[in-house]
């Protein structure tokens, strides 16, 4: 089974809405073996798993990245 292109990372926002950031599959694998996804600004990165675990990626030094609430596919 294919891994899907695109996910949505949901993120707690302070406020009323949450964030919603879409990421893109790369070339890239991470530690564990599946696709790394990233945002259009390559800023937000996470390992997504065919099962929806995500493992957030530091695309920087001192970022500690949030992990999200929820992944939903964009495309089954």
């Amino acid at each position: 089974m294919d891994d899907p292109e695109i996910y949505e990372l949901v993120f707690q926002a302070p406020a009323v809405e949450d964030d919603v950031v879409v990421v893109r599959r790369t070339e890239k694998s991470g530690a564990g073996g599946y696709p790394v996804y990233e945002d259009e600004t390559g800023i937000v990165r996470a390992e997504i798993s065919a099962d929806g675990e995500v493992r957030m990626i530091a695309s920087g030094g001192h970022q500690a990245p949030d992990v999200p609430r929820a992944v939903r596919s964009l495309h089954p």
